[in-house]
């Protein structure tokens, strides 16, 4: 359980490291060299006031925060490499129970790609699923210009002002009773949101399938885990009609890419708010 588990992800996709534990920077400089960039991309201009993502990291360590997750991208132009987009979730350890763990998560970049971004997230341990919180939850974006590190800080108590909230959610989603219908229903949308309007190759009652006797129940809560981490780990077989009428079977891929993760993740915490919000009216 408390091993750190390390995976390369595909071509598109550099490398990601997460652990029970927190992660020391040699870990860190192994799977994304690009938060130790010593210089902004040559694309940058002058004015790009430059800070190594790993300075960050320090400055949060200093205030209790700790990475458990880092993951890189791999950028199509091999020389963004060293300064490619990267995600990382900060924990405090007094913020970490048995069952879950409030996040900060930091996304960013050295070659222009994105100012710092920060979300509140939470991460359900059962089956390591890291979910983000949606729009109605805090998010700061500090560009990269002026005192940088400080407002960075100061942003990521910004963004853990709502975990009390995010964790409020959590529980009142797991304390209301979804019919069969009200599943499929959430589901429906969640897979929208993931494909689109026509080119969902799977069905709703495959993403409501549980992957594990935890996330079996009818609660909104492990509804949305069990639809979270069916759309996001992917790997399920379904069928898509071509436009000749062909048949084609294609298995869903694993959301890999970090702005598809935010994005998704955020519009799947976002549908299960709006169905909590729809069974309390």
């Amino acid at each position: 359980m408390h091993h750190t588990l390390a995976t390369r992800f595909n071509r598109r996709n550099a490398r990601q490291i997460s652990a029970r534990e927190a992660l020391s920077d040699d870990q860190l400089r192994q799977f994304v060299p690009s938060i130790f960039a010593e210089q902004a991309h040559d694309s940058r201009s002058e004015r790009y006031v430059y800070v190594p993502t790993i300075q960050i990291v320090q400055g949060l360590r200093n205030e209790g925060w700790h990475p458990f997750f880092a993951v890189q991208a791999q950028p199509r132009d091999g020389s963004r490499f060293g300064h490619a987009k990267h995600m990382l979730r900060m924990r405090r350890p007094d913020q970490i129970t048995d069952g879950e763990a409030a996040e900060v998560i930091i996304v960013n970049s050295h070659d222009g790609t994105t100012s710092y971004q920060m979300f509140a997230g939470l991460i359900r341990f059962v089956c390591t699923n890291s979910m983000i919180a949606g729009t109605q939850f805090q998010e700061v974006r500090v560009p990269h210009k002026g005192n940088i590190q400080d407002h960075i800080i100061e942003g990521a108590y910004t963004v853990a002002q709502d975990f009390p909230r995010l964790i409020a959610e959590a529980k009142g989603m797991a304390a209301l009773a979804l019919s069969r219908e009200e599943q499929r229903v959430l589901a429906e949308a969640s897979l929208v949101a993931r494909y689109g309007e026509e080119d969902s190759p799977v069905t709703p009652e495959q993403i409501l399938r549980p992957r594990r006797a935890a996330d079996v129940g009818t609660n909104l809560w492990t509804t949305f885990n069990t639809i979270q981490e069916n759309i996001i780990r992917g790997g399920l077989n379904g069928t898509r009609q071509a436009e000749d009428g062909r048949i084609i079977r294609r298995q869903t891929r694993s959301i890999n890419g970090i702005d598809q993760n935010v994005s998704v993740n955020r519009a799947l915490w976002t549908l299960a708010e709006g169905m909590k919000k729809l069974k309390a009216a």
